[in-house]
């Protein structure tokens, strides 16, 4: 059976570098980082002082104060960024076809916030002043479960859970859930609010995150003096669409989504396998999976968290998969600029990887001041650049050795 072609349409975010599409995109060309100073905790707390942190967000611009607050800070962000992609693909989702679009929003820890405020009623006040809501606030599908009551898609609803890589999975399972005929369309992406106390004490205590107290030079992904990653927060959400049904409405096309990979490393719960091998694999899958050939791809939307051992395998994978090719393409970490969004990561950085394919322009790698011999590879360092791409891949690589890939092309009508 002849796979069905699915292209993106409708593009949401909220995000430590804008809570619109024009003004994140705006941001990440011009080297602008959400990272500030640490605000929604006491950073006396922690050695990790700074963060990327979601401002000027209401989530009553986006539904009524009474539905808020039933909800955690990652399925407000994840409905807001919903609303903002049907909204920006110009979809009316109706009883003609709700049931043929589906949701399939992942998060990679949920309602954490909602968990601690919560568990703190109960040791203070006792199981009868826990809210009626906290185990549906908490649960971390409830992001795709609002996001289809608020929208009234009655397709494929599902979440995925699979760490930091779960963005890019979703992505790609919902391609796939249009791709075999099952939908139409899909609302997909990647939601998370994990700034919160036990979520960066836990992040704190692996030592993964940076202790870099300086806001403008803390993320800084392949340089030589990177030292952990950012905690951001945010949402990514994107449209998918069935081509002919996109065609049929005249939507606007961002670009195509053609291959997806997802593999295990079966190696260790935090470290990834040794020289990124199940990197690499999930990248190969999804050449193959695209019909693309590795001398294709002209951009890379690295996993890149500024983190020792992500940035060094991540880099020695793409070399085990595009050879000499690898020198010859363009590679960007927006983590520069964003933080770890950790399960919304792939979300955004979708997002971003569709806008460069669209506009022809590629986003920076801030920070990037002192090479690393092992991180040899052009990171676009410092400033975007003009190029046009035809073909780029989404990397995201999680806890429990999940890796996940996507490839985008330019959309051409044939």
């Amino acid at each position: 059976m002849e796979k069905r072609r699915v292209v993106i349409t409708g593009l949401g975010i909220v995000s430590p570098v804008g809570n619109t599409i024009e003004e994140a995109w705006a941001n990440v060309l011009s080297g602008v980082s959400g990272v500030k100073a640490l605000t929604r905790l006491n950073p006396d707390d922690y050695p990790a002082k700074v963060a990327a942190e979601v401002t000027d967000f209401d989530p009553e611009d986006f539904m009524d104060k009474r539905d808020a607050r039933k909800m955690d800070r990652f399925t407000q962000y994840a409905v807001a960024a919903a609303k903002m992609a049907v909204k920006n693909a110009d979809l009316t989702i109706d009883e003609s076809n709700a049931e043929r679009i589906g949701v399939w929003v992942g998060s990679g820890i949920g309602g954490m916030e909602t968990f601690e405020t919560q568990f703190k009623t109960f040791l203070d006040r006792g199981y009868r002043r826990v809210s009626p809501f906290f185990v549906p606030m908490m649960i971390p599908d409830m992001a795709a479960g609002q996001v289809s009551i608020f929208l009234g898609a009655k397709g494929v609803n599902s979440c995925t859970v699979t760490a930091c890589a779960t963005g890019t999975n979703s992505i790609g399972d919902a391609f796939k859930v249009i791709q075999r005929g099952d939908a139409d369309a899909m609302i997909t992406g990647g939601s998370e609010a994990p700034i919160t106390q036990m979520s960066v004490a836990g992040f704190c205590a692996n030592t993964a995150l940076s202790t870099n107290p300086d806001p403008k030079t803390a993320s800084r992904p392949f340089d030589a003096n990177r030292n952990g990653f950012i905690m951001g927060e945010g949402a990514g959400i994107l449209v998918l669409e069935e081509l002919e049904h996109a065609k049929k409405r005249g939507a606007n096309i961002y670009a195509e989504i053609v291959g997806y990979g997802s593999t295990g490393d079966a190696h260790h719960i935090t470290a990834p396998a040794p020289e990124g091998e199940g990197g690499a694999r999930a990248m190969k899958i999804a050449l193959e999976d695209g019909g693309l050939t590795p001398e294709e791809v002209d951009y890379i939307n690295a996993h890149g968290t500024s983190t020792p051992y992500n940035d060094e395998f991540e880099t020695m994978a793409i070399k085990r998969v595009f050879g000499d090719h690898a020198y010859k393409l363009a590679i960007s970490s927006t983590k520069s600029m964003t933080g770890h969004l950790l399960g919304a990561a792939g979300g955004i950085e979708a997002i971003f990887t569709a806008l460069t394919i669209k506009n022809g322009i590629m986003p920076p790698t801030i920070n990037y001041e002192t090479p690393d011999p092992k991180c040899d590879l052009d990171y676009v360092p410092n400033q975007s650049r003009k190029k046009e791409v035809n073909v780029a891949i989404s990397n995201s690589l999680g806890f429990g050795g999940h890796n996940a890939t996507i490839a985008l092309k330019k959309y051409k009508n044939a």
